[in-house]
């Protein structure tokens, strides 16, 4: 098994296709619909990186980087949005400014996830990554 990537994603068809997506490539996967269910398996797991949504209901994307980033913990984050009401380009873009590595827009190309786990997964330190729930 290839590295650990918690998927934090409201939608559980996103979430689904973002599972199968990694874990056809090797990759373990833990899931959380939540910012707050992501933020305590981050407590439990140690990803090398984590892909969140950033519109969702409770606590935000963007809250959510800020948080993790304050656990002082080394893993790459992808921010992924639709946009919402606000543009894709807009939000994406915030998500950078605090804290985000990379951001993806909906609908993205497999490939283009891929690309940027891996090579984030490359730069995030830390030994082995514990099994992930199912969820």
């Amino acid at each position: 098994m290839k590295d650990l990537i918690l998927v934090i994603e409201d939608d559980s068809t996103v979430r689904k296709v973002i599972r199968n997506i990694l874990e056809a490539e090797g990759y373990a996967v833990a899931l959380a619909e939540s910012g707050k269910e992501g933020l305590e398996l981050l407590k439990r797991f140690s990803p090398t990186v984590v892909v969140t949504d950033l519109i969702m209901p409770g606590r935000g994307g963007i809250e959510t980087i800020m948080e993790m980033r304050r656990s002082g913990r080394s893993f790459g984050i992808i921010a992924i949005s639709g946009g919402g009401k606000i543009g894709n380009t807009d939000l994406l873009s915030i998500a950078r400014q605090y804290g985000a590595d990379a951001a993806l827009a909906k609908p993205f190309e497999p490939g283009a996830l891929l690309k940027l786990v891996a090579r984030l997964g490359k730069r995030a330190q830390g030994g082995e990554a514990p099994a992930a729930p199912e969820k």
